[in-house]
């Protein structure tokens, strides 16, 4: 049995054509590793990521934020409801071993802030998305990616160092 690997991807669930043919690119190199997509569940960015991973033969979940599993887009494996609304964000991003966030509004902010705002912070990786800052300062939190596969590259490394240090948990 391989290792179980999740990265969750987060995004808008709406997206240009560009955005959607990177998180695409994501979707595939996750899954030429042996990583599985762990999003929300829905249209744009998420779509396009599982939309990715399965094409190259890879796992998908979605996290769907209410109770219709027939609400998840057609490359999810695993939909997972749970009737919690946008509270779903916090599961997205705490069932992957990182995050690798491309372009996104608000609800990817809110997952970005559960990512990094816990006890134990989530890599968070950015493609094309958020800036942060804070106390007017730009705040390196966020590590920037120049393409999908440095996206994926720092990802893997951050989940697999996660996995070494809490003995492949």
């Amino acid at each position: 049995m391989s290792e179980f690997i999740p990265i969750s991807v987060i995004g808008s669930s709406t997206c240009t054509q560009e955005v959607a043919r990177l998180a695409e690119a994501v979707g595939r190199e996750l899954a030429k590793r042996g990583a599985t997509v762990v999003c929300g569940g829905l249209g744009g960015v998420m779509e396009a990521v599982c939309k990715g991973a399965r094409e190259a033969g890879g796992h998908t979940i979605g996290i769907l934020p209410r109770d219709d599993r027939s609400e998840a887009n057609s490359w999810v494996e695993i939909p997972i409801v749970t009737g919690i609304g946008y509270a779903r964000n916090a599961v997205v991003v705490k069932t992957g071993l990182a995050v690798i966030a491309i372009d996104g509004a608000f609800g990817t902010l809110s997952e970005i802030g559960h990512a990094v705002g816990q006890d134990d912070p989530l890599t968070v990786i950015g493609l094309k998305t958020w800036e942060l800052s804070k106390n007017g300062e730009t705040d390196n939190t966020l590590i920037r990616a120049k393409d999908p596969v440095d996206a994926v590259d720092k990802a893997m490394t951050a989940a697999r160092a996660r996995l070494e240090r809490d003995g492949n948990r």
